[in-house]
């Protein structure tokens, strides 16, 4: 298998077109929103490509960390990576390495 490869080096607002893509980001994090327009079973894997924590932000949809079942944003380490998968319309469960 392989994945679609995008780099970012600002703030990145994911799209229905990156179910399956692996996004690196070296600055602004990621934002997941209501209208990114995934379905369930679509999967995203941020890469942390900086020496400093990001965000992946969300709004207006739920997003569950898979460690311990908390909301909200997530920040992922340096050099940390995450993969989110939605389940529902508006959900996604995440976990990775260097994700709190």
């Amino acid at each position: 298998r392989s994945t679609n490869f995008v780099s970012s080096s600002s703030q990145y607002t994911l799209a229905s077109s990156n179910a399956g893509d692996t996004i690196q980001c070296s600055s602004g994090g990621w934002l997941i929103n209501n209208a990114t327009g995934f379905s369930a079973g679509d999967m995203v894997t941020f890469i942390n490509n900086s020496g400093s924590d990001q965000t992946i932000a969300i709004s207006s949809v739920t997003l569950y960390n898979t460690a311990d079942g908390s909301t909200g944003n997530r920040t992922l380490a340096a050099r940390g990576m995450a993969t989110a998968i939605c389940s529902a319309s508006n959900t996604y469960y995440i976990s990775g390495a260097g994700l709190s």
